[in-house]
């Protein structure tokens, strides 16, 4: 039906995220998506600031709140399945396009374009900016785990950092290097 696009975006609250995983909260796709668009606004300001980029933040923002919303179809393919192999990680894309393809088509044909192009970016530099977001996302709930006494996502931590570190983003490797070691605090730490 081509109104229930937006109806279908409101999902995002019920689809749970690590599920391979034990955990002390549970995260939401919604919740992750806004962490995500905060975070990606942040990883454009420090790039345009610092490092002579000329990236919109909003855009960035934006892309990030529509970054995962195929997973409302798909669910959340845990991360070392999605990347097993090449051949499951082409199989994956396939089925991400056809979700998107279903989304887009819960909207009226003016509007079709504008949102295909939200939910699957064609811009390289964004999508970077979106992945370390991402990434950057991850670490942030394993240090959440991490401080309520579980060790389930250690080794999801270490990886990830090696990810950002490696990601060739100057800009997400000042936000670990300013912001992460303030969500180890506490409140009153704060």
């Amino acid at each position: 039906m081509q109104d229930s696009f937006f109806a279908m975006l409101s999902r995002m609250k019920y689809i749970n995220r690590w599920a391979l995983m034990r955990n002390t909260s549970f995260e939401s796709l919604s919740e992750h998506s806004l962490e995500v668009a905060v975070i990606a606004h942040a990883l454009a300001v420090i790039n345009n600031v610092r490092f002579q980029g000329n990236l919109n933040p909003e855009r960035a923002a934006v892309l990030a709140i529509f970054h995962d919303a195929p997973e409302i179809l798909t669910g959340d393919m845990p991360t070392p399945v999605k990347y097993y192999n090449e051949e499951i990680r082409s199989a994956y894309k396939q089925v991400e396009s056809a979700a998107v393809d279903k989304l887009v088509g819960m909207l009226p044909d003016d509007l079709q374009d504008a949102y295909k192009e939200l939910l699957m970016p064609g811009d390289a530099q964004y999508k970077k900016i979106i992945k370390a977001a991402d990434k950057i996302s991850a670490i942030i709930k394993c240090i959440a785990e991490r401080r309520a006494g579980n060790c389930e996502f250690l080794s999801a931590e270490k990886s990830t950092l090696e990810l950002i570190e490696n990601c060739g983003l100057p800009e997400a490797k000042a936000f670990l290097e300013e912001f992460i070691p303030a969500y180890t605090r506490t409140l009153d730490e704060q």
